[in-house]
């Protein structure tokens, strides 16, 4: 990978990692157009675009964790704290017995089973040819598409991150098992759930990038100890380069996203993914384009 790929790689996956157009059809398109590991073997081909773009998915992880930084230490202090005292107060005590920050925690917690679970199952149709498959990204992008629009027609928009509950968490989470299927978006699937459960826009927004984290962490870290292997030699810095620049890029994105929605829906988005979704299916069908390389 060279420096000016891994640029490009970078900016990509910020750009869409929380915006809901689907990072991976863009990492999968721009991998494409820079000619990642051309020359390869199809299935090795696949398995190192996986690696590279888990690994660069990182970066993206750390915009979330520096974003959120302030909501992070307080779920986590006080899950913590709450816990001790649950375990050394009396039964007969009154009052809750957990804050809302900790009742968050338990929240990501449970939202991020499903995924966690779908993922280690199919962890090799996830790395192989597949889920790099065009037909599948552009179909997904559309399907998905029109489930967002549909949730942003029937959704009451009234629910804040203090309303949210288990069945937000298993709604939520469930729908980012989506995001193993490219084209999806771990955003737009998570989004969708949150607006069908009624939530606020900024509500679905926030509590898709909460929950996002122990699922870019997992993959991140499990593909970095995998990418060792299957990555060329001489790749480490570069890959560095598009992590950090992933990072960077991804923070704004975070940004305007979350301003964004409070005075907008996500019609623009929906639009996007529906269009696009659209020519990369006339560009298959007419051969102009391979589904796989």
């Amino acid at each position: 990978m060279t420096l000016l790929q891994a640029i490009a790689l970078g900016i990509v996956q910020g750009l869409t990692e929380f915006i809901p157009v689907s990072s991976t059809a863009h990492l999968v398109f721009a991998a494409r157009a820079v000619g990642l590991f051309n020359g390869v073997d199809k299935t090795l081909q696949a398995q190192q675009t996986t690696a590279t773009i888990a690994v660069i998915q990182l970066g993206t992880l750390l915009a979330v964790l520096i974003y959120f930084a302030r909501d992070i230490l307080n779920i986590t202090f006080a899950f913590v704290r709450d816990h001790l005292a649950l375990l050394t107060r009396s039964t007969k005590a009154a009052g809750p017995r957990l804050s809302h920050d900790a009742w968050m925690g338990w929240l990501v917690i449970i939202g991020s089973l499903p995924v966690g679970i779908v993922g280690l199952l199919f962890k090799k149709q996830i790395e192989g040819t597949f889920t790099k498959n065009l037909w599948v990204i552009a179909t997904m992008m559309i399907v998905v598409g029109i489930l967002l629009a549909g949730a942003e027609l029937v959704s009451k928009k009234r629910r804040t991150m203090a309303q949210l509950g288990v069945a937000d968490a298993i709604a939520v989470g469930s729908a980012q098992v989506l995001a193993l299927i490219p084209g999806s978006s771990r955003s737009g699937s998570t989004i969708m759930a949150g607006l069908f459960m009624g939530e606020t826009r900024e509500t679905a927004a926030r509590f898709s990038f909460l929950l996002s984290m122990p699922a870019i962490a997992a993959s991140g870290l499990l593909e970095l100890m995998e990418a060792i292997h299957r990555l060329p030699t001489g790749n480490s810095g570069s890959l560095l380069v598009a992590t950090l620049v992933s990072g960077m890029v991804g923070y704004a994105s975070i940004w305007f996203l979350l301003r964004f929605l409070r005075t907008h829906s996500t019609a623009v988005f929906i639009a996007y993914r529906v269009i696009v979704g659209s020519l990369i299916l006339g560009l298959l069908y007419t051969g102009y384009i391979a589904a796989t390389v």
